[in-house]
């Protein structure tokens, strides 16, 4: 397919707004620098994903890094394949939802060193919303639970444990905030201001239905799908079209469906792992604004591992690149 890789014109770099100083050093840095040396104009360069403008300025190279983030941090080292395990199991999700919202891959002919973890795909006007879905209680959500009896301010029955089903998945929105700073949970009202009431209704059926569509697929295949966190953009003639990442370690939170335990420490397959780490081994203070220290090559094998036993069990296929 001739994508023009030399010829697309150089796009302006704009760095995002960063409060926090640790954060603001590494996502400096980060946005200066491309990892791939493709000989293509840098749109973007996010914690894990780089855009790069194509000849065709309806269209962009999205390729995934091997990085990991956690509290809005970039740590090193990196995890050997994880670019190549979010684009393949996205590629798969995209295929399984064909029928419920269209999604933005229009092509995997890409150039070789990048080959197996990138995609050429519509350039779409991304809306500024974090499109949550939670099917059951965690996280953020049982925080808030335990100390107000709600999620995101919709009130749920008494007496549910951190990890029981929710009577019914919610959709949970929150802001997409700049790089660097936390996403806000949000009210559904605040995305009817923000997008408009049409489009925000849209997205949250939307959002619910892919969760409703995938729920039942990873449960067949072993994995409770606890929550997920969607993307969507919109086409010129205002299609809202499925986007970035879908159903992945590092968007969904993966729980295994033998061992699951409400009340119990369940075992995931996603980057709570690194994020247990951080905050219960390592002895580094998330609120102390400093990067946190370098994951252990145990940790890094281990997110390894589970992220391509997440791979291998939803798709039946190992690795591909």
């Amino acid at each position: 397919m001739g994508q023009g890789w030399q010829t697309a014109p150089r796009a302006p770099e704009r760095p995002p707004r960063v409060r926090r100083p640790g954060a603001a050093a590494g996502l400096a840095r980060l946005l200066r620098v491309s990892r791939f040396d493709l000989g293509l104009p840098l749109i973007h360069a996010g914690k894990v994903r780089e855009l790069y403008a194509l000849e065709d300025p309806a269209t962009m190279l999205m390729v995934a890094s091997d990085a990991i983030s956690a509290y809005d941090f970039v740590l090193t080292p990196e995890v050997p394949d994880k670019g190549a395990v979010l684009t393949q199991l996205s590629l798969w999700w995209f295929e399984q939802l064909a029928d419920v919202v269209p999604h933005h891959v229009l092509s995997t002919d890409v150039p070789a060193p990048v080959r197996g973890r990138a995609v050429v795909c519509e350039r779409l006007s991304m809306l500024p919303v974090e499109c949550v879905v939670r099917g059951y209680l965690t996280g953020s959500g049982w925080a808030e639970y335990t100390r107000d009896g709600t999620v995101c301010g919709i009130p749920l029955p008494a007496g549910l444990r951190d990890g029981d089903r929710l009577p019914e998945p919610l959709f949970t929105p929150a802001t997409k905030a700049p790089m660097g700073e936390h996403d806000e949970n949000v009210d559904f009202d605040t995305v009817v201001a923000t997008i408009g009431r049409e489009q925000a209704e849209a997205v949250r059926e939307l959002s619910l239905a892919v969760y409703a569509a995938a729920e039942p697929v990873a449960r067949e295949r072993g994995i409770v799908l606890a929550d997920t966190k969607l993307e969507f953009g919109t086409r010129a003639d205002g299609t809202i079209v499925l986007a970035d990442e879908v159903l992945t370690p590092d968007s969904s939170r993966f729980w295994d469906a033998a061992q699951w335990r409400p009340g119990e420490s369940l075992p995931s397959f996603d980057k709570q792992f690194v994020r247990d780490w951080l905050t219960r081994e390592s002895g580094w203070d998330r609120d102390s604004g400093t990067p946190p220290p370098p994951l252990p090559a145990e940790v890094v094998q281990a997110t390894r591992e589970r992220y391509l036993e997440a791979l291998v069990r939803l798709t039946g296929q190992g690795l591909r690149v």
